[in-house]
């Protein structure tokens, strides 16, 4: 059985993001948004999850976060997704991108 364990990345007033680990195994992220009566998630899960494994991270997430969060939660409506990473991007590192562009077309790189 998986042994989850739940790192915050993000947290606002209504929602909340996690690093989902088994041990020290990156398997997951989710998104919580909590909208009073219903806690919406998006859970993206890596390749090697099985149907199984989606379950079984739907029920911890339940009940180690969203339960624990609002007492007053009807219902936790999940959309999940599986595939693979392709890194962390953020605008800084398009504007250097950008820049670095723009330095090698000025060198007259025909």
């Amino acid at each position: 059985m998986a042994d989850y364990r739940f790192e915050r990345e993000v947290r606002t007033p209504h929602s909340e993001a996690y690093l989902i680990l088994d041990g020290e195994q990156p398997v997951a992220r989710i998104d919580l948004h909590f909208t009073g009566p219903i806690t919406h998630g998006v859970l993206n899960v890596v390749e090697s999850v099985t149907q199984d494994d989606v379950h079984a991270l739907i029920e911890a997430v339940d009940e180690e976060l969203v339960m624990s969060a609002d007492a007053s939660c009807e219902d936790f409506v999940v959309v999940v997704y599986q595939g693979r990473e392709l890194g962390t991007f953020s605008a800084q590192d398009l504007e250097e991108e950008e820049e670095e562009e723009e330095e090698t077309e000025g060198r007259g790189g025909w």
